[in-house]
């Protein structure tokens, strides 16, 4: 049963801190960056230090949106196996798209170390769980396809999975030794730390109300200031909302909803995720688990917990904390939140050029962290230097997705079922 607080438990335990303040004045910078989440902080970041003058404007607070709601894995790739991405996008750009992201923890845990960012960080991979035989030949299949194109992959049995994660609920699991874990929130609050002391201005609770461009430059438009900026970014990703914008994302939200435990027991903590690894499950209607540093287990799934269906997504995650581990069934949730992922169709990312010198980047459809990360960067050098050939995809005119109202009700509806049903 969920007690009385049910709040993020990634902003109870944020270790970094931006000060910052809302914009109340008339200024100029190069690069205008609109959205304070992983894209946002990490093109600020980048840019501040290719000597930039950069300006990002957040409406609520660093990490509000689903950048501090994220399950807090850093993954490398994407959640499509290889194969479909060169399907998707073709052989040459598929195999850069792969490239690119295969290094994208990489370039996260070195931005930890380089600017010495307080999040938790534990790089000890992460375990994709087959979750029943016909999970296992999935791992068995994105195991070939992730070592034709290099990747270190190792597919675990049933046995050496139930060693690792303390729970004999498996039936085997694929490790990806380049991955790990942050505290989400502490992460991209750091990344804007960094920013700003590289130079960059952050202003949050400042909501943009309009976007145009007039005389050659772009004219961002808050309640209380204006921002004039030759380069835009559109970092907003499932959070866009009430902007009067040439330009608006085209994607599927869809809910995930987190549970956290009390801090586990001593005796639980030596047996249950002992290595630290991250995990997410091959069902179609994902759930994740994993731990934090003072040994909280963080239960999740698709579904929307703070909404109409919400009692229903609550009572999963008690049936299914006790179906992964029996013995943590007295053990009582502390915290539960929920945040809002852009999927697209294809469920690859966008970058879509919607005026001259301005970019959307969005639709990361559940992988933020590492990807939201690697296009930040990759998008502050394209805008800067005028290159559109750094994007780790193809940047396209426009994007558009169909009928985004019905597919998000069919995503919550079909969780909805699902929970209903599974782990009893």
């Amino acid at each position: 049963m969920v007690s009385e607080h049910n709040d993020n438990l990634w902003q109870a335990t944020c270790s970094e801190a931006c000060h910052s303040t809302a914009l109340t004045a008339e200024i100029t910078a190069d690069l205008v960056v609109i959205g304070g989440g992983f894209t946002g902080c990490a093109a600020a970041l980048e840019a501040a230090n290719q000597g930039a003058s950069v300006v990002l404007l957040e409406a609520q607070t660093i990490g509000h949106g689903g950048s501090g709601r994220n399950v807090g894995l850093v993954n490398a790739g994407l959640w499509l196996p290889p194969d479909a991405v060169i399907a998707a996008l073709g052989d040459g750009p598929g195999r850069h798209l792969i490239d690119v992201l295969s290094d994208a923890p990489s370039q996260v845990f070195d931005l930890i170390a380089r600017h010495d960012i307080s999040c938790e960080a534990t790089r000890n991979g992460t375990l994709h769980l087959a979750h029943a035989p016909s999970g296992l030949r999935d791992l068995e299949s994105r195991h070939r396809q992730g070592n034709q194109f290099g990747a270190p992959l190792q597919l675990l049995d049933a046995a050496e999975t139930a060693r690792r994660t303390g729970s004999d609920l498996y039936h085997g699991a694929l490790f990806d030794p380049r991955a790990g874990t942050v505290q989400p929130l502490s992460y991209c609050t750091g990344l804007a730390r960094a920013a700003q002391l590289a130079g960059a201005q952050i202003f949050t609770g400042s909501a943009v109300k309009q976007l145009s461009r007039d005389e050659g430059r772009w004219q961002v438009q808050t309640a209380q200031g204006r921002v004039a900026a030759k380069t835009i970014l559109l970092a907003t990703n499932a959070y866009f909302d009430g902007i009067n914008s040439p330009y608006t994302p085209a994607f599927v939200p869809v809910s995930y909803s987190q549970f956290a435990t009390a801090p586990l027991p001593p005796a639980q903590r030596e047996r249950i995720l002992a290595g630290g690894e991250g995990c997410w499950d091959t069902a179609l209607v994902m759930s994740s688990f994993r731990m934090d540093q003072s040994g909280r287990l963080i239960v999740g799934g698709i579904g929307n917990a703070t909404g109409a269906a919400g009692a229903v997504h609550t009572r999963w995650a008690t049936r299914k904390l006790v179906q992964i581990f029996p013995e943590l069934a007295n053990l009582p949730f502390e915290h539960h939140w929920r945040g809002q992922i852009a999927m697209t169709g294809d469920h690859i990312p966008k970058t879509v050029e919607f005026g001259p010198d301005a970019l959307a980047v969005f639709g990361y459809s559940g992988r933020g962290i590492g990807p939201g990360t690697v296009f930040g960067t990759s998008a502050a050098k394209a805008l800067l230097k005028g290159d559109k050939a750094t994007m780790p995809t193809e940047v396209q005119p426009d994007h558009s997705e169909g009928f985004t109202g019905l597919r998000s009700a069919y995503y919550e509806t079909g969780a909805t079922l699902a929970h209903l049903v599974s782990a009893r």
